[in-house]
């Protein structure tokens, strides 16, 4: 209660330091999602690793996050969000020490499953408490700043990957993408311990750890063989696990339900989904974010494997869509939304699908011929129009939520969107290596012409090219079909038949080219695809709310064990 007697207090003075940590660490562990992306090829020589151990590397994360982000959401909302987010922050440093210090493959992989469960943690409290630390005046320009961290996050990682392996502080290596992360994170805690205001739920519920172990179970049953899968032919287990998570998150909601209504303070507020705009919200936004998360994943794969660039190269082409990510993000809650609503969303939906569609067909046209400046504006396009969406769609869905669960809203937000970036890894991956695989004679007849004349520039009579094109188009097919990109199949280890070496090199490089337009044949029609899913995006926003504003959550509720009152913001706890 404020001196003058009418309990509405100030708004907390240092709360914009505070949201400068929060976007740091939302910043930091969107990074992680992709900075791993670029350094694939320099981990696979210095671990000795196969290829599929390195998709480990990358899912490892994305999985201890989806695992852990519902349950990280109700800790904050019944042991503090500023305790939790302590708690998140410490232990992501940690694992970050300890993927630097990774000995072997294996210890990386584990070592990732802890930093992406430690960022389970941290996450859902950023939302949290922002809604609890800022008057309602101030927080769309306070989701704009966010919408604008996860606008740029994941194509900054390309960049920041990049610069650091050109870098090389230290003779790290890729080791370096990890270790930077440890002096940013301290200084992160011990600012936030700081300046954070302390808040929880006012009801103070308690931890449902049932539904917790069916959450966790349900979600690993899921991604689990989604991600496995590809690489071990689809076996009878995995749609025997994905069958077997249906059944386990269907009796989570049931017991989630007779929770709720007998004890209360369940993992999820079923309630939630009554909503209209919430239960709209949250398909549109796992279709989104497998969409955008398929096409980070194969991105990187076409502009390095496919197109041989370098990591700084491929990091620098991203910058493009990172900037009109960021611009998008911005104008969309300061400018666009409160005048437009919900054409902000459809209009960037749109836009998003215009640039996929528009940069699948430069590449499709020009394949190994296409340079940087020829992806700008479509990668720009794309990137606005993912910022249109990202950040409004935020606060479209979390607006009608009440404050009292504003913990478990944004841990289901938070998950649905990772679960959606895993499903997205697992199904473009699907479909990418898939047509790869069916259609490597792609590649092969686009480079044997050429390597024709360069074998009757050698002095190859016609019946030995023809035994030469025949092992070359062998060797192409078994290397596509291979779920190792990096293994050399038997039928590529033969040799020329004269054992010439000019001639062994001049296969190797032909096959490199092969290789290079079925990947960028292939990523054209994965984000063709993708396109296509933008649009189902843009007719599922039609169920969202034509207005969108952002409610005062607080003076929905009354003053309870938190010193908190009508847009007031809690008192700090030191």
């Amino acid at each position: 209660m404020t001196p003058d007697g009418t309990g509405v207090s100030a708004p907390y003075s240092r709360r914009w330091i505070a949201l400068c940590v929060l976007l740091v660490a939302g910043f930091m562990d969107l990074l992680d999602v992709t900075i791993v992306n670029v350094t694939i090829p320099t981990i696979l020589e210095d671990l000795d690793a196969e290829y599929a151990k390195v998709e480990w590397v990358i899912a490892g994360y994305v999985l201890g996050f989806a695992a852990l982000l519902i349950t990280g959401g109700r800790l904050g909302d019944t042991y503090g969000r500023k305790r939790m987010f302590q708690v998140g922050v410490t232990g992501f440093t940690v694992a970050s020490l300890l993927c630097g210090v990774a000995p072997n493959i294996d210890f990386l992989i584990g070592a990732r499953f802890f930093q992406g469960a430690m960022s389970g943690l941290m996450v859902p409290q950023i939302l949290s408490i922002m809604h609890a630390t800022f008057p309602t005046e101030e927080r769309g320009k306070v989701l704009g700043i966010w919408g604008g961290v996860l606008g740029s996050a994941s194509a900054a990682g390309l960049v920041a990957g990049g610069l650091l392996l050109e870098w090389n502080p230290g003779g790290l290596d890729w080791r370096s993408i990890f270790l930077v992360n440890v002096p940013i994170g301290i200084a992160a805690l011990i600012v936030a311990w700081a300046t954070v205001p302390e808040s929880k739920s006012p009801s103070a519920p308690k931890l449902d750890l049932v539904g917790v172990l069916l959450s966790v179970t349900g979600i690993l049953m899921l991604v689990y063989p989604l991600m496995e899968g590809r690489a071990l032919g689809w076996p009878a287990w995995s749609f025997a696990l994905m069958g077997g998570a249906a059944a386990v998150l269907a009796a989570f909601v049931l017991y989630e339900r007779w929770h709720g209504r007998t004890k209360g303070s369940p993992v999820i507020v079923l309630s939630l989904f009554r909503a209209r705009a919430f239960t709209a919200g949250m398909s549109v936004w796992l279709l989104f974010w497998t969409v955008l998360g398929g096409f980070f994943f194969v991105w990187t794969l076409y502009m390095q494997v496919g197109l041989g660039w370098t990591p700084l190269h491929a990091g620098l082409t991203s910058l493009a869509f990172a900037f009109g990510g960021a611009t998008g993000a911005g104008l969309s809650v300061q400018v666009f939304t409160p005048r437009f609503g919900r054409r902000v969303l459809l209009t960037g939906a749109l836009l998003n699908a215009i640039g996929f569609a528009t940069y699948a067909w430069v590449i499709a046209d020009r394949e190994l011929t296409i340079h940087s400046w020829q992806m700008l504006v479509p990668l720009a396009v794309s990137g606005f129009g993912f910022g249109l969406v990202v950040a409004p769609m935020v606060d479209a869905i979390l607006t009608g939520v009440p404050r009292r669960d504003a913990g478990s809203a944004s841990g289901v937000l938070n998950t649905i969107q990772q679960v959606g970036m895993a499903l997205g890894v697992a199904l473009s991956g699907v479909l990418f290596f898939g047509w790869i695989d069916d259609n490597a004679d792609h590649g092969v007849d686009e480079t044997v012409p050429a390597l024709r004349r360069d074998l009757t520039a050698e002095g190859l009579p016609p019946a030995a090219q023809e035994r030469v094109v025949a092992q070359f188009r062998t060797c192409v097919r078994d290397r596509s079909g291979a779920s190792d990109p990096t293994a050399v199949p038997a039928s590529c280890r033969t040799g020329s038949p004269s054992g010439d070496r000019r001639l062994a090199e001049l296969l190797t490089s032909t096959g490199e080219q092969a290789n290079g337009h079925n990947f960028a044949r292939g990523f054209a029609i994965t984000v063709g695809y993708g396109a296509g899913m933008m649009l189902v995006v843009f007719a599922g926003l039609f169920a969202i709310p034509r207005r969108i504003e952002t409610r005062d959550l607080d003076a929905e509720i009354a003053p309870s064990g938190d010193p908190v009152s009508s847009g007031s913001a809690p008192t700090p706890r030191d």
